[in-house]
């Protein structure tokens, strides 16, 4: 005979669904969180408006690693700022805290809105030497129904680079008059060198065919991409560390000393804006971060 410390099997069985269904719900409205179908601040108030709901139940520890660039040494550093336990469910927050994770969502993703499913365009960046055309050949390689946009640049062509495959090599009057002609989605002098841009017409083609575009640029690029197509998904790759990013680059061998410097200062103010972007995919193997980006596609 049952009795209350243990229940009939029927009642089990009806607790575990109940729990893998909360599951579920949790790990589907953070899903919706990190491809901005829902804002976190639309999250956050259904928690607080019910806290036995499956986002009043979600952890502060899962919310926050569900919103975008959020990491979980970030994740700890906000939790401490707030003063909010890791342990804490949303809908358990007290008022204080619930007024201090209200303010900090509305200061730091104020421009975070529903983008109403995935984009077809997605933007790669990152810092020099990060590894972003590598990354972009692999997913080109193994995943031909992606295209992959081929940028226009001054720069020379390095050893092994094809014009027309890796870029288009345009010298400064070719790309003054793509400028002009409005062909460029956007365009960005980077490293205060060389100029890059990305030819409009082949992405518009593309997307038009119901085709997911994937554009690898540079941080200006990403910007103005965001700008133009706000429905973009930015995707930032990390190096596995600024030791690791340090040593590709002077491993590559393709830049002088003083160029290095340069592109060093460069990669430490890029590194800092990774907050901006949807996504944070660390590059420590190139076959795993390829398909992680591509997974962000689907």
């Amino acid at each position: 005979m049952a009795d209350a410390q243990h229940p009939p099997e029927v009642d089990r069985v009806a607790a575990s669904r109940r729990a893998v269904e909360a599951r579920r719900a949790r790990a589907s409205l953070k899903k919706d969180v990190a491809m901005r179908v829902i804002t976190p601040q639309e999250l956050v108030r259904r928690a607080f408006a019910d806290p036995a709901s499956p986002a009043g139940t979600m952890r502060v520890t899962e919310f926050l690693t569900s919103i975008p660039a959020i990491g979980e040494g970030k994740r700890d550093r906000i939790l401490a700022q707030l003063g909010i336990s890791p342990v804490k469910r949303l809908g358990g927050l007290g008022a204080r805290q619930r007024r201090a994770l209200e303010s900090f969502l509305e200061e730091r993703w104020p421009q975070l809105v529903p983008r109403g499913g995935r984009s077809h365009l997605v933007v790669l960046a990152g810092p020099t030497a990060v590894g972003k055309g590598t990354v972009a050949a692999r997913i080109r390689q193994l995943h031909p129904e992606i295209h992959l946009s081929v940028s226009a640049t001054t720069r020379a062509a390095r050893p092994g680079e094809v014009d027309g495959e890796h870029y288009f090599f345009v010298d400064d009057a070719e790309f003054d008059r793509l400028v002009a002609g409005g062909e460029l989605l956007e365009h960005a002098t980077v490293h205060n060198r060389f100029r890059y841009g990305t030819p409009r017409e082949p992405i518009e083609r593309a997307l038009a065919e119901g085709k997911t575009v994937l554009l690898e640029i540079d941080l200006q690029g990403a910007r103005q991409v965001r700008a133009a197509e706000p429905s973009a998904t930015l995707v930032f790759l990390l190096p596995p560390s600024w030791d690791e990013l340090v040593q590709r680059l002077v491993g590559r061998g393709t830049e002088g000393a003083e160029e290095r410097a340069r592109r060093l200062r460069t990669a430490k103010v890029e590194l800092g804006a990774q907050h901006e972007f949807d996504f944070g995919v660390v590059n420590d193997d190139v076959d795993r971060a390829a398909e992680e980006v591509v997974a962000l596609t689907r």
